[in-house]
């Protein structure tokens, strides 16, 4: 790809994040590879721009870079989720390996949750402002509640690869699916983990803050979906988690996940661009700056206006 263009000029609605096992999507036709660089820093990989049959522009950012050579920890997020913000992404559909908490949730299936538990160490940069220039976002709902019900709808009409493969939801469990979030890079204790059922936990990754938080600071509807790897160290009987574990049964679901991404961008293309996805975040954080105007720190604010040029003028 290295003939693809350097620069594009048309506005990007939808990106889609790529975790472990997910690194590209052959589907597209790709047109740009974007080497953007934020006030934050640079993000995880060069953002590659392709296009659907119709035209319709899809950013595609590899988390953990293109060889998978950053931790959960050192992921800039900060500097991803700015960059897709500044090629104009509404909407973000994030993908992530998981180790179920659940009997019934079984390896290869896919979940789409609804709720976070933070279990990461407060080491990570978790948000774009700063002593000088305070806001505060809400995030009860820590994915964007329309993203989440059009996936829901999307995938529930959709048969996966493999007969034993299944999609739970809010709609198939009738409740939440909480997705707690550790520190890593080591995987979980076996009472780690039972600690983590006993709160309701349905899976549990290392990659969810704080970029969901971060996508919520920059008005941009996300999701996560989810792909087990594993059954968590809970079980008595089994032996721990494993790389070799996880990254088998990533190789084998491929498809599915492949799969996944393509019919949910053939699907989110004209709700993004007729505004009914996407847009119920716009302006959120307009009045959430608790800092008063003449007291907010010239340099933070220099780098916020990168996220928001017109806000806080």
């Amino acid at each position: 790809m290295s003939d693809l263009a350097q620069e594009f000029n048309e506005p990007v609605l939808l990106a889609i994040i790529g975790g472990t096992g997910l690194y590209k999507l052959d589907c597209l036709h790709p047109v740009a590879k974007l080497h953007i660089t934020t006030p934050w820093g640079a993000p995880s990989s060069a953002i590659t721009i392709s296009k659907t049959a119709s035209g319709f522009p899809i950013a595609f950012l590899a988390r953990h870079g293109e060889h998978h050579s950053l931790t959960p920890t050192d992921v800039p997020n900060r500097a991803n989720i700015a960059a897709l913000k500044h090629l104009g992404v509404k909407a973000i559909v994030a993908f992530s390996a998981v180790g179920s908490l659940q009997e019934h949730i079984k390896p290869r299936d896919f979940v789409v949750p609804t709720q976070v538990i933070d279990r990461t160490k407060g080491i990570r940069p978790s948000s774009f402002f700063e002593s000088g220039f305070v806001a505060h976002a809400g995030f009860g709902d820590p994915f964007d509640l329309t993203l989440n019900k059009f996936v829901n709808k999307v995938v529930s009409t959709h048969k996966l690869e493999g007969d034993s493969s299944f999609f739970h939801t809010s709609e198939t469990e009738k409740n939440d699916l909480t997705l707690i979030c550790m520190e890593g890079p080591a995987f979980s204790t076996r009472a780690e983990s039972k600690l983590y059922r006993s709160w309701g936990g349905s899976v549990i990754n290392m990659s969810c803050l704080p970029e969901s938080k971060l996508a919520r600071e920059a008005e941009i509807a996300y999701q996560m979906i989810c792909m087990s790897t594993d059954y968590d160290a809970w079980r008595d009987d089994s032996e721990p988690v494993t790389v070799e574990t996880v990254v088998g049964h990533l190789t084998a679901n491929g498809e599915n996940a492949r799969f996944v991404a393509t019919t949910l961008i053939e699907a989110l293309e004209q709700p993004l661009i007729d505004g009914t996805v996407g847009n119920d975040l716009i302006g959120s954080m307009k009045f959430a700056v608790s800092t008063a105007p003449h007291a907010r720190a010239p340099k933070v604010a220099e780098k916020i206006k990168y996220l928001f040029p017109n806000h806080y003028l």
